[in-house]
């Protein structure tokens, strides 16, 4: 495993108050924050008429793995995970909230680098987000529980049940990259730090860039229902369409193989936009909405329901 993790020295070692005054040197609260990280709550001006919030957790385990991953790769997938729910309401990013809890023999090291993979992550993806505060707790594994506000800036919310039969599917990013990463990262004989070096679908797995800008642009382009891909192509677009109470059916040119179908982690945009609407550039059309008033909630390929077996990612069915 990366020695981070358990390089001296440990959280145990120092103390809350020393592994924060650690870690908040390293966290930027945005702007508009007038009382940040280290008080009992963050004081922020807000003027903005709608306010987005989300919230997501990441545990050592299912959804990451010590092996392979730094503390930078897991503070960079905290914050695309998190991000992206909000950017797939039509909204920007502009604060999070993060909870850490760790064991006692987790490495200072470690800590920093997670805190430093949280900024790059926000400057990257949501630059001018920042880190409001938060709280640090001790745990047998490692744990993330991140918390995002957003705004609207005077869009309405794009939500996932406003699609209509007629309408085109889009989708932005990346379809079965992370899935493909992790199934190398899996396999029996893998070297993760040959990996790190020589596979974009391991990098994307471990740090994932989704465009998560294109969520405010499709909100003003029209989209009419828009989600996070963050357990499959499949099952989300199933629950977009059961949502908004019709069927989708999608393109099999416009889907590579069984990890774009089924792969999570990607964290694209799933939009729906009207037909004859011009698709933002980013978008790629993948299928279009039918009348699903008899079977809500049905996807179906080239007009063929696919096996049941192709589920997607659940964290209680592993």
């Amino acid at each position: 495993m990366p020695s981070a993790w358990t390089q001296l020295p440990t959280v145990a070692d120092l103390g809350e108050q020393a592994v924060l005054e650690r870690i908040l040197p390293l966290l930027t609260p945005g702007r508009g924050v007038h009382i940040g990280p280290g008080d009992d709550a963050a004081v922020v001006t807000w003027t903005g008429d709608s306010l987005v919030t989300t919230m997501d957790l990441m545990v050592e385990g299912p959804d990451f793995r010590v092996e392979w991953s730094t503390g930078f790769d897991v503070g960079w997938k905290a914050m695309a995970s998190n991000l992206a729910d909000v950017a797939a309401m039509g909204a920007a990013p502009k604060g999070v909230i993060i909870g850490l809890a760790m064991p006692d023999t987790m490495g200072i090291s470690a800590v920093e680098d997670i805190a430093r993979g949280v900024s790059a992550g926000l400057e990257s993806m949501a630059p001018g987000c920042g880190v409001w505060g938060g709280d640090l707790s001790s745990a047998s594994v490692v744990m993330l529980s991140v918390t995002v506000v957003g705004d609207m800036e005077g869009r309405g919310p794009v939500t996932r049940s406003g699609a209509t039969p007629g309408d085109v599917v889009a989708h932005a990013g990346h379809l079965g990259l992370s899935s493909r990463g992790l199934a190398e990262l899996l396999d029996p004989g893998a070297n993760p730090a040959l990996l790190r070096e020589t596979s974009d679908a391991v990098m994307w797995h471990l740090r994932p860039t989704p465009p998560l800008h294109l969520g405010p642009l499709a909100a003003l382009a029209g989209a009419t229902a828009m989600m996070d891909v963050s357990d499959g192509l499949l099952l989300d677009a199933r629950r977009m369409a059961k949502a908004s109470g019709v069927s989708m059916d999608f393109d099999s040119g416009a889907i590579p193989d069984h990890h774009a179908l089924t792969g999570g982690e990607d964290h694209g945009l799933l939009a729906c936009f009207p037909a004859g609407f011009d698709v933002p550039e980013g978008f790629v059309v993948v299928g279009r909405v039918v009348d699903g008033s008899d079977r809500p909630g049905v996807v179906t390929i080239n007009a063929e329901v696919p096996s049941e077996d192709l589920g997607g990612w659940d964290p209680y069915r592993r």
